[in-house]
């Protein structure tokens, strides 16, 4: 099995000055989504021990509970903890009254999101401030427009997009740099790299690729789903579901087969192969384990020849892989353009 090998090494997220570990560590599912939020003092010290090993950059969002796993890092990030870190949050999902999602991306409403994350936290600026999905009734220009003038007071010093369209993306840009553009990348989700990683890599923009172990898939393959609890999302997601779990099934055995010659396991292969497409590409895997956590920091000592990388591309062929990202009304980025700016009336 691969090692932790040498300490993390860093890198420049974007072309604006951002420097963050190579590996980020998702902490949504500390807290929510993936079954009941796990022990606070046991993430805590998760969180920690990542930071100890050289994994700076910690990724959450407001809507992670909602706000709770907001409020976890904030007591996270106490005792010395932030001056360490690299800290990205999200904004622009929200609850309505009747307990629906709603996107939002008006400028009131990214200031005030902006002040809440401030204050659960517990800190004075934000390092990299995403909109968590792209309001399509908002042009971009106006909520960019605002960010802009949140990075001007300090209370941001980044700008992201996640799941932005390639149109999206290049408007965004135009208003003021986007540093790093947050997207579903990995051995079995590679749709974004017909436009999105190009427009990405064009501008200068960094590449931060979240559920980059197929949410636990690549990790023990289908088996997985007998460990979930009743409350964990991933249940309902197409991938996962009777009819196309066992096809998927074949993708995660070939992983597996050449993770065993290579001496690391299957996750950690589909870790390299990320890390394999650029330095501009940062993974955050999630985990709520340190033995897991160990297991992806050690993705990074293991070495792909060019053959290996396509070998890995065949067994997760576009038409290979059963089932959609997401079931239907959860926005991506095919449909997250934006109304051209000369539409907007103001609030």
């Amino acid at each position: 099995m691969a090692g932790q090998g040498e300490r993390l090494r860093r890198m420049k997220l974007g072309s604006q000055g951002l420097e963050v570990s190579a590996q980020g560590l998702g902490c949504m599912g500390m807290s929510a989504y993936y079954g009941p939020a796990k022990p606070e003092s046991d993430m805590i010290s998760l969180i920690r021990h990542a930071v100890d090993s050289g994994i700076t950059f910690l990724d959450t969002s407001d809507f992670y509970g909602p706000f709770t796993n907001e409020i976890l890092l904030g007591k996270a990030l106490k005792d010395g903890v932030r001056e360490k870190v690299e800290l990205a949050t999200k904004f622009g999902i929200s609850l309505t009254s009747d307990g629906k999602r709603e996107i939002r991306g008006d400028p009131a409403y990214v200031r005030a999101a902006c002040e809440a994350s401030l204050q659960r936290l517990g800190i004075s600026s934000i390092d990299l401030y995403y909109q968590h999905r792209p309001d399509t009734r908002v042009p971009i220009e106006v909520t960019v427009g605002e960010l802009k003038k949140l990075v001007e007071e300090g209370k941001i010093k980044y700008i992201g997009l996640s799941e932005a369209s390639a149109s999206t993306i290049r408007r965004a840009h135009a208003v003021h740099p986007i540093t790093a553009v947050q997207l579903e990348w990995s051995l079995w989700s590679r749709d974004v790299e017909e436009e999105i990683i190009p427009t990405c890599r064009e501008l200068g923009i960094g590449i931060v690729a979240y559920s980059p172990l197929g949410r636990g898939f690549f990790a023990s393959g289908p088996k997985m789903l007998d460990s979930l609890s009743d409350q964990d999302c991933r249940k309902s997601f197409p991938r996962f579901l009777p009819g196309n779990v066992e096809q998927n099934l074949y993708i995660f055995e070939r992983v597996n087969e050449l993770a065993s010659i290579k001496g690391c396991t299957p996750s950690q292969l589909a870790l390299a192969w990320l890390h394999h497409q650029g330095n501009d590409v940062c993974p955050i895997p999630g985990t709520t384990k340190i033995e897991n956590l160990k297991q992806n920091i050690g993705a990074l000592s293991v070495k792909l020849t060019a053959e290996e990388m396509a070998e890995l591309e065949s067994f997760a062929s576009a038409g290979a892989v059963k089932g959609d990202r997401y079931g239907p009304g959860l926005q991506t980025w095919s449909d997250s353009d934006t109304p051209p700016l000369s539409s907007w009336k103001g609030e």
